[in-house]
């Protein structure tokens, strides 16, 4: 290992949490922005700034301090975006850039799952990811766009999509061109290189992205690598593998898992009786706490048998169609892709990235690979996931 790569790996250790050019016009007047409405300096920091507040975030991270290389500017952004049903909508993230003279590329860091509001990027709180991992990335030289999704920040108002594909993908995108619209405004200097990035949720979510600029925007970014750790891609094997098999019964692994049921339940106006899903004594805390029950049981375990008949034999169709619209891992990506997972994951299991990576290269992908992080879990790969990120972008120009 070089030393440069010894001392980013000594650095990433310690993190817990992440974890086209427009031609110049002679018209005095400038276009309108399309997607930002409003930006909001929320602070500008010093190196020495900067090390301190990070490490009143987690004092364990008073090692980062030799490694950060600029002072960064952080804004929040309100922005124009769409909810699922197709309806404007204000979206708020989060823009830091490092202050410094020469060109910077940009990372969007779609983040991983959040429980509460004030986590969301555009807070920009003092232990939140985007204060750690978004100031680290930012002091390096890049330029983040860390949306905070539809449902937190200025969008707090209606309910977060949760895994839901293609409101992720939309509101992340949104983002970055609403932070397209703002560096040109601010003239902070953007070099165009585009590289996105994500972990768990964020996995999922970057996926997503990637798979809509790809496909839906032409030659609009200069995108140039993928970087997505331990998503939920396979969501059809996925949701069928839960209500099938034993799992380890973790409450905070069954939340999650409940809340994209209730979330796939109302978007795709299924709304059912819970009772339709699941059977006493879990109906009844479920009912009134929604995805916050505590359930410590395998999840298998809490449906009615009618429900599981009809995963198994495949005639519910309207859930299975509402899972199956969340798919991202059977398509061919043309950016250089690499998907991390730890192959002793308990909460997203690793054949989500394995049968993605194998439909790909099945469909022809030539520059996606998967990176095993053997015996290592859900929370133990974050290390691995992000000095690989790094090594990565750092090698793709």
């Amino acid at each position: 290992m070089k030393p440069i790569q010894q001392r980013f790996y000594a650095l990433f250790l310690v993190i817990a949490v992440f974890v086209s050019g427009c031609n110049k016009s002679t018209d005095p007047t400038p276009a309108a922005n399309q997607y930002l409405v409003s930006s909001a300096l929320i602070g500008e920091f010093t190196k020495d700034q900067l090390s301190q507040r990070i490490i009143a975030g987690d004092p364990t991270l008073g090692q980062i301090a030799p490694f950060l290389q600029n002072g960064i500017k952080v804004y929040k952004l309100i922005y124009k975006t769409k909810t699922i049903d197709g309806k404007e909508i204000q979206a708020s993230g989060a823009l830091i850039y490092p202050v410094k003279t020469t060109a910077s590329a940009m990372i969007s860091i779609q983040h991983g799952t959040i429980r509460t509001d004030q986590e969301a990027p555009s807070y920009f709180g003092t232990n939140s990811e985007a204060n750690i991992a978004g100031s680290l990335f930012a002091s390096l030289g890049y330029i983040i766009s860390y949306p905070d999704y539809i449902g937190y920040g200025a969008s707090n108002s209606v309910p977060h999509p949760y895994e839901h594909r293609a409101s992720l993908a939309s509101a992340s995108l949104d983002m970055i061109r609403a932070s397209k619209e703002f560096v040109k405004e601010q003239k902070v200097s953007w070099d165009e290189r585009l590289y996105i990035a994500g972990y768990s949720a964020g996995g999922f979510a970057t996926m997503s992205l990637q798979k809509k600029i790809e496909e839906e925007t032409g030659s609009e970014f200069n995108l140039k690598a993928s970087s997505c750790g331990a998503g939920a891609y396979d969501k059809t094997a996925f949701m069928k593998y839960l209500i099938s098999t034993k799992t380890g019964g973790a409450v905070s692994s069954n939340q999650l898992y409940l809340w994209t049921l209730l979330t796939y339940d109302r978007i795709y106006g299924l709304n059912r009786t819970l009772s339709t899903y699941f059977k006493e004594p879990y109906l009844t805390p479920i009912q009134s706490q929604k995805e916050n029950a505590s359930i410590n049981v395998s999840f298998n375990t809490i449906f009615t048998d009618a429900f599981v008949k009809g995963i198994a034999d495949g005639t519910d169709t309207g859930f299975l169609n509402a899972v199956k619209d969340n798919d991202v891992f059977d398509w061919k990506p043309k950016t250089p892709t690499r998907l991390y997972h730890g192959t002793a994951d308990q909460l997203v299991f690793y054949f989500n990235s394995q049968n993605a990576v194998n439909a790909m290269k099945a469909r022809g992908a030539t520059n996606v690979e998967l990176i095993p992080i053997p015996g290592k879990d859900h929370g133990t790969a974050i290390q691995d996931f992000l000095l690989g990120t790094y090594q990565f972008f750092s090698s793709i120009q």
